[in-house]
């Protein structure tokens, strides 16, 4: 079966997470957003969608729509390796999902504290108050959640669930990827504070798909469309 994932084409944005999963799987799948720029609102406008989703990325498996990154990796998780067998293993790396979201959706607000709507340059003095306490206290603190789930891990693995990597784990590493993206100067004082969270990334980079990934043009750049922006006033002295 080949999946299709439908995302806007010209960020990486939370598709990523998904794309990162069905790479690292070998899942075969299409990224219908980048081979057909309408497809997506067509599929949102479609009366006929028994379920429909509020917005992108959803996963098409068969006919079933599955939207939201963190429950499309539910449902990715058991059916491509990504995720521990047992209940409570599956439920913990959803945990820890989830957890991965609300540090995206707060960094996504540093450059857009008043709303998406409005355009940064309008919100510029709210974006510094804002980037300021996300380098001081909120970054530092999911960092180091993040930091002593591995450190309480050590004697069962190098993962955030143990012996084996799970979709949490590439997420984390594209969640570290974005920050060094748009905090890098942040990220590079952080980084020696969470030595476990910057070997987490540095193996799954060199994961052999993920890291032809990273290397082909599937692999969308940054850029100041998505989540993750590079706003050097944002990212402190």
């Amino acid at each position: 079966m080949t999946y299709e994932l439908y995302y806007w084409p010209g960020i990486q944005g939370r598709g990523e997470f998904v794309r990162l999963a069905l790479e690292d799987a070998g899942a075969r799948y299409r990224d219908v957003g980048r081979e057909d720029r309408t497809a997506l609102t067509r599929f949102l406008d479609d009366r006929k969608v028994t379920h429909p989703p509020f917005a992108p990325p959803f996963l098409k498996s068969g006919k079933l729509v599955v939207a939201q990154t963190a429950n499309i990796l539910l449902y990715l998780g058991p059916r491509e390796g990504l995720a521990p067998k047992g209940e409570a293993g599956r439920l913990w790396v959803h945990q820890l999902q989830l957890t991965l979201a609300d540090l995206v959706l707060e960094a996504h607000d540093v450059h857009h504290p008043l709303g998406a709507n409005f355009y940064y340059e309008n919100q510029k003095p709210e974006s510094l108050r804002r980037a300021a306490d996300f380098r001081a206290e909120r970054l530092p603190k999911f960092l180091g959640y993040f930091e002593d789930v591995l450190a309480r891990n050590r004697a069962k693995g190098d993962y955030l669930s143990g012996r084996t990597r799970s979709y949490a784990d590439l997420s984390l590493f594209q969640v570290v990827e974005g920050l060094r993206y748009a905090f890098p100067r942040a990220m590079a004082r952080l980084d020696r504070d969470h030595p476990r969270i910057a070997a987490l990334h540095d193996r799954i980079a060199a994961r052999p798909r993920i890291k032809a990934y990273l290397a082909s043009d599937r692999r969308i750049p940054f850029n100041e469309d998505g989540i993750f922006r590079h706003y050097p006033e944002l990212d402190g002295d």
